[in-house]
């Protein structure tokens, strides 16, 4: 068996097209386009798209990923990594129409991933809001009330969220 070099590009079976970050004995840090970072076998079922071997430079590879990192959190809307709770990775959204029409499946990851943004946008809203030279004190209060009453109707989709410290949180009953 080869053991790919960091560096090394696949194509896995499950999680699509990525780049090996790291190499143990007995697995693969990989990070895929569409899932992140996920550890993996070495025997695992993927393709070999473009091999690295010897000549890696294990902390290039490593200052890489965190400078882009670092740059796609300064300059993106979305500021941290959101895991999607695994019971539902792979899985697919029917929506059933009542009349004759057909259904509606798209995979969960891809709406996981649409709530994730609309949290992400309403909280920048959110600091933009509070930032804000325009607004006197009264007008934030109000406008913080109404983002709190959003939070508290998407409070539904926290059954996908791997975290619960990255749950959708309304109002607290008193």
């Amino acid at each position: 068996m080869q053991i790919l070099g960091i560096g090394s590009r696949i194509d896995h079976s499950e999680y699509g097209k990525g780049v090996v970050t790291n190499v143990s004995t007995k697995y693969y840090w990989v990070t895929f386009m569409d899932g992140g970072l996920e550890t993996i076998a070495l025997d695992s079922d993927f393709e070999v798209i473009e091999a690295v071997e010897e000549e890696v430079d294990t902390v290039s590879f490593f200052d890489v990923e965190s400078s882009l990192v670092q740059i796609l959190e300064k300059w993106s809307d979305t500021h941290e990594k959101v895991a999607i709770a695994d019971k539902w990775k792979g899985g697919k959204l029917i929506l059933e129409p009542g009349d004759a029409l057909a259904n509606k499946e798209l995979p969960i990851d891809s709406f996981f991933h649409k709530i994730v943004m609309v949290r992400d946008r309403i909280r920048v809203m959110e600091q933009k809001i509070n930032s804000s030279k325009n607004l006197d004190d009264q007008e934030k209060i109000d406008l913080q009330q109404y983002i709190t009453r959003i939070y508290g109707s998407l409070t539904s989709f926290n059954v996908l969220f791997k975290s619960k410290s990255d749950h959708f949180v309304g109002e607290r009953s008193k």
